[in-house]
């Protein structure tokens, strides 16, 4: 154990060397050092938020005393130098009124960081990832190391959270194996009928993308949404923290944490995340939303089921047959289908699998190895190939159906009826 930068808590060898080597805060500090050391920290990027953050905090000051003295909520207000000059403005008034909200919701705890002023700004092309990165990186510092393996809580500023969130959190950690978890997620309801529908029609899109890859088998079944992810922080520096991507951050975050210490859906809560529009990001919920109010809902399609049938019978392949070379498992993957074998061609399945199998002699190493090769990005990868290769998007009334039935699910046609089985049946 060793001090923080500051002097007081003691911070693990492991966590130190982390810290010397991954952080990226030179110029960020919060704005007033904490009166303790904490069992965990919620950490809040906020980008012109000005309208929401007051929402989201009143939310998390629903939370039991109890369980908010020994919690960090933690801000990160961000731009970048070329921030237009409305989301300036927004994010001037938002650090001039933390202080008063800090006052009126009674978050004793509750600190923040400026990324916003004249020469405090993100860099260029840089945006949630990285913001996200400082404030988790910051908190490490000022977390209580003694008597727990303490906890980093993602959120986002237009999210409300429920009276059990911090609670479900810490009960859920106390006897989870995984060191990181997904949490339940709802959408708010939306201000218009037309976006009602775009929101619905794209939490489903996610939902069924999750329900395929568990009916096929594969381990990266579980929802990778920003504002509804935590993990240990043990887990979140064995990872190499937070990335810096604009977007996506949150996908490729908990992917990287599933291979180091695994992630498992948490349960006990839900978190309520915006159903707005947006065009900060190249993709994500606010874009996609954001497209199809402005294009139609055929901006967002939905794979088709074979695609899923066809990821179950690749995996069950490599299962059942870990003692092939890598020629002989491309061949046997041509029969499932020759847009498979594309793939894996095109990937370098054949060296990497052979790699694997020499530094993997035990069949069950092997097979974590190959899905830590064959991750979840690889997964998507292969799901975009085989759409643009043979099976184009088509609308949900086509796709959903045949998922249901094989997971013996029944429910109405609408989009909405097949969104609320969904999330029933994982977890909301």
């Amino acid at each position: 154990m060793q001090k923080n930068v500051e002097g007081f808590i003691l911070i693990p060898r492991h966590i130190a060397a982390y810290l010397a080597k991954h952080v990226s805060y030179d110029h960020c500090h919060l704005n007033e050092p904490p009166v303790a050391s904490y069992r965990g920290a919620v950490v809040i990027p906020s980008l012109a938020e000005f309208h929401n953050l007051p929402h989201t905090l009143q939310s998390i000051a629903t939370n039991p005393p109890e369980l908010l003295e020994q919690f960090l909520i933690l801000i990160v207000v961000n731009q970048r130098a070329d921030a237009s000059p409305a989301e300036q403005a927004d994010n001037l008034a938002t650090l001039t009124a933390l202080p008063a909200w800090k006052r009126e919701y009674g978050l004793k705890h509750l600190r923040w960081v400026d990324a916003a002023s004249p020469g405090h700004e993100l860099p260029h092309k840089q945006g949630v990832g990285l913001a996200r990165k400082i404030g988790l990186d910051l908190a490490l510092n000022h977390l209580e190391f003694n008597s727990y393996d303490p906890l980093l809580i993602c959120l986002d500023a237009d999210t409300i959270v429920q009276p059990d969130y911090l609670s479900a959190l810490a009960h859920h950690f106390e006897s989870a194996t995984a060191g990181g978890a997904s949490l339940p997620y709802r959408h708010r309801a939306a201000a218009t009928p037309e976006s009602q529908a775009a929101i619905d029609r794209y939490e489903l899109f996610l939902r069924v993308y999750v329900l395929g890859l568990e009916q096929a088998g594969s381990p990266w079944a579980f929802h990778t949404v920003g504002s509804a992810m935590a993990s240990r922080a043990s887990a979140y520096v064995a990872s190499g923290g937070m990335n810096k991507r604009l977007a996506g951050e949150d996908f490729y975050f908990l992917q990287q944490v599933h291979k180091t210490a695994g992630v498992a859906p948490l349960s006990g809560t839900t978190v309520h995340p915006s159903p707005r529009s947006s065009h900060r990001v190249p993709f994500g919920t606010g874009r996609a939303v954001g497209d199809m109010l402005n294009k139609g809902e055929q901006q967002l399609l939905f794979y088709q089921p074979e695609l899923f049938g066809i990821l179950g019978e690749w995996l069950h392949l490599i299962t059942n047959n870990s003692s092939g070379d890598g020629d002989e498992i491309e061949q046997a993957a041509g029969s499932i289908s020759p847009h498979l074998r594309s793939y894996l061609e095109q990937t370098g399945f054949g060296a990497a699998w052979d790699n694997l199998r020499r530094h993997n002699p035990d069949r069950q190493r092997l097979i974590t190895a190959f899905h830590g090769w064959f991750d979840a990005f690889r997964t998507m990868r292969l799901m975009h190939h085989l759409t643009d290769s043979a099976w184009p998007r088509i609308s949900p009334e086509q796709a959903v159906r045949p998922l249901l039935d094989q997971a013996g699910l029944t429910s109405g046609e609408t989009v909405s009826n097949q969104l609320e089985l969904l999330r029933s049946m994982q977890g909301v």
